[in-house]
């Protein structure tokens, strides 16, 4: 017999030579051998510890199973209302800058500039209107004198709009108007 195998194999020191060649042709003889060496105990043992931890193991993730389906339902639906929230969010912060949109001093400007415009046309429009119905009385005398109050009156009031407008306008203009963000 070799010595690498039995340094190797110490167990079968003890078979003969005849024996080892019967181990060859006996596939039955072999399996008995080979299943009582201490090396095979030893590999079929931790084969079995490694099963039944790995049964352990089965075991608690199947105790587990549960609690983490209701736990991926709850991420699923945190996610689901994070996601429709920022969609929200993004139609909220569009409508917030087409509002503050309308308070910026470029469009404020635009806003007084037409506003003046307007304020001019209506005090200009009141006094044609004027005119007309004096041309249709002849005389200033012929008109009521409580007409002619209430469209100085009026006529003023449009006017002094008007102006304050534009002397709003003009010191926009020459940069003495500051605008605060509070």
């Amino acid at each position: 017999m070799s010595t690498p195998l039995l340094a190797e194999l110490p167990e079968l020191s003890h078979l003969s030579r005849d024996d080892l060649q019967e181990l060859l042709v006996d596939p039955v003889y072999f399996q008995a051998v080979f299943h009582s060496l201490n090396q095979v105990e030893a590999l079929y043992r931790a084969q079995a510890e490694l099963g039944n931890a790995n049964e352990t193991i089965a075991k608690n993730n199947l105790a587990l199973q549960e609690s983490l389906y209701q736990l991926r339902s709850e991420t699923e639906e945190a996610f689901n209302e994070a996601r429709d929230l920022e969609a929200k969010w993004k139609e909220v912060e569009k409508e917030q800058k087409e509002v503050y949109q309308r308070f910026t001093p470029q469009f404020l400007l635009m806003r007084l500039r037409h506003a003046t415009t307007a304020q001019d046309d209506t005090s200009e429009a009141r006094a044609i209107e004027f005119v007309q119905a004096s041309s249709v009385e002849p005389t200033i005398a012929g008109m009521n004198s409580r007409n002619i109050d209430d469209f100085v009156r009026e006529f003023r009031e449009l006017r002094k709009v008007y102006h304050k407008r534009v002397i709003w306008g003009d010191r926009w203009a020459a940069g003495q108007v500051a605008w605060r963000d509070d």
